[in-house]
This record gives C-alpha cells, structure tokens and sequence, in this order.
C-alpha cells in the first residue's frame, strides 16, 4: 500500500473514534471509559497473579 494512504488510513482510524467520544454519538463514550476500566482492572489482577508466581517460583530454588 502506498505510504500517503497508510498515514490518511491511520489518521482516520485515530481521528473518527476521538471525534464520535467527544460529541457522544450514541454513547460510544461511556461504552469506551466502562470497557477501559475493565480492562484496567483485569490487567492489574494478572499482572498481580503473574508477580505471585514468579515470587512463589523464586522461593522455591
């Protein structure tokens, strides 16, 4: 693909999503904020549960 449609593909890609979260068309923005805090609190649980392991693996040798 050629370079100048990438950047214009990218540049809409990120353009329209910030665009449709400020206006709030059809609530894509709470949408978005309740599924970034879910995904927020799941990677602190592995990433907790990950240490765990490592620490408990650690003690072991």
């Amino acid at each position: 693909m050629n370079k100048f449609i990438e950047i214009l593909v990218g540049l809409i890609f990120l353009v329209v999503p910030i665009f449709v979260w400020i206006v709030n068309l059809w609530g894509f923005g709470d949408a978005a904020l309740v599924v970034l805090k879910g995904g927020i609190m799941w990677g602190l649980l592995l990433v907790g549960l990950l240490l765990l392991i490592i620490g408990i693996s650690e003690l072991r040798e």
